[in-house]
Parts: C-alpha cells; sequence; structure tokens
C-alpha cells in the first residue's frame, strides 16, 4: 500500500492539484476494493504503478499518465458498457475541483477512455496507459493463468458457452494485430510472451 501512497502523491503534485487529495486516493482504493472484482482489484492497480516505473521516461505527461492508470478502472459494474465512460468522467470532475489546468483535465479523460482497447492509442501517453494496462497479457504463465481465473470469476454470470465466445474474440483481436503493444520497450519485453499466451487461451477456450 506504501508504493501505492507514493504514487498517489507523486501524480497528484505533478499535476499541481491543490491539497494533497488524500480523500479521493482513499476512495478510488476503496472502489478497487470492492467485493464484486476478481481482476480488476488493487492487484491490478499496483502491476499498472510496478509496470509505468521503469516507462516513464517515455510519457510527455508523465503526472497525467499515473493519474489515469488510478482512474481508468475506478467504476467497474459488471454487466455494465459505461465503464470507462464514467471513470473518464469522475476524473475529469474530480481534477477540475481540485484545480487541474483544463488541458490536463482533458487529456486525463481521454487516456481513460483509451483503455477501452477499441481503437489503437495515437498519441504517445495513450501508448504508453495502453501498454502497461495491457502488460498482464506477456506476464509469466503462472500470473497469466491467474488473471484468466480472475476474468472468468468476473464473468461467473455469462454461461460457459457465451464466455468462451466472447472471449476467444476478444483475445484474438489482440492477436491479430501487427502488433499487440504501440511502444519499442514493452514490445521488447514481453510482445512474443503475450502472444505465447494468448495463444495458449484461445486453444484451451476451443476445446
Amino acid at each position: 500500500m506504501e508504493t501505492l501512497h507514493l504514487s498517489w502523491q507523486r501524480a497528484w503534485q505533478a499535476l499541481a492539484a491543490a491539497g494533497s487529495g488524500v480523500a479521493l486516493r482513499d476512495a478510488l482504493l476503496a472502489r478497487y476494493a470492492e467485493p464484486h472484482r476478481r481482476y480488476h482489484t488493487l492487484q491490478h492497480l499496483a502491476e499498472c504503478i510496478a509496470q509505468l516505473e521503469p516507462a516513464r521516461h517515455l510519457a510527455e505527461h508523465p503526472g497525467e499518465v499515473e493519474i489515469a492508470l488510478w482512474f481508468h478502472d475506478a467504476v467497474y459494474e459488471l454487466q455494465s458498457k459505461q465503464n470507462e465512460a464514467d471513470s473518464a468522467a469522475w476524473a475529469e470532475q474530480a481534477l477540475a475541483q481540485a484545480g487541474v489546468a483544463e488541458a490536463g483535465v482533458r487529456r486525463v479523460g481521454a487516456l481513460v477512455m483509451a483503455t477501452r482497447h477499441d481503437a489503437l492509442p495515437s498519441a504517445a501517453d495513450e501508448q504508453l496507459l495502453v501498454d502497461v494496462d495491457l502488460a498482464i497479457l506477456g506476464a509469466p504463465p503462472a500470473r497469466f493463468a491467474e488473471y484468466e481465473r480472475q476474468v472468468r470469476e468476473e464473468y461467473a454470470w455469462v454461461p460457459e458457452p457465451a464466455f468462451q465466445q466472447g472471449r476467444s474474440a476478444v483475445l484474438q483481436q489482440f492477436l491479430q494485430r501487427e502488433a499487440i503493444y504501440s511502444t519499442l520497450l514493452f514490445r521488447e519485453r514481453l510482445e512474443a510472451s503475450a502472444r505465447d499466451n494468448l495463444r495458449s487461451s484461445l486453444a484451451k477456450l476451443a476445446d
């Protein structure tokens, strides 16, 4: 938890936001600890912050990327298609109230929306943020297997045939990209292992 607290302080200060934002930080931590979550949890948030650490130099606005990671799964309702939009709206409202510059507020909102993964990111900070969010795809086999179980648990309400079809479509979409990761740093570290993980997962789903 100390690592997360330090991350929040660093990002908040980088944004020149008023006060400490501790109440907002704690509200976000509470969201990531909601009992219905299995993957989109504090574990995921901490892993994202850890993935950002060696890549911060790639960011044009490091504080915005880091705070966007805090907000990118802030709202996570299991059957909602508006989670990213609701999370972005919360981020924009909270940061505007804290006196963050309007341009920065807009950029953070756009960063959060980029984690919908419905289009390839184009801006440098969006590419970095999306690579961080997708780093789990290139995780070591044991962690990837845990991730797969966590995702299935979050979708426990979906019948198995429908889950297999939907999950296969999502994973195939990533596998069909020319590159899963936009930044050279993440491609060199994780592209090969991500493709291995995705192929293995698709094979299991097809059984």
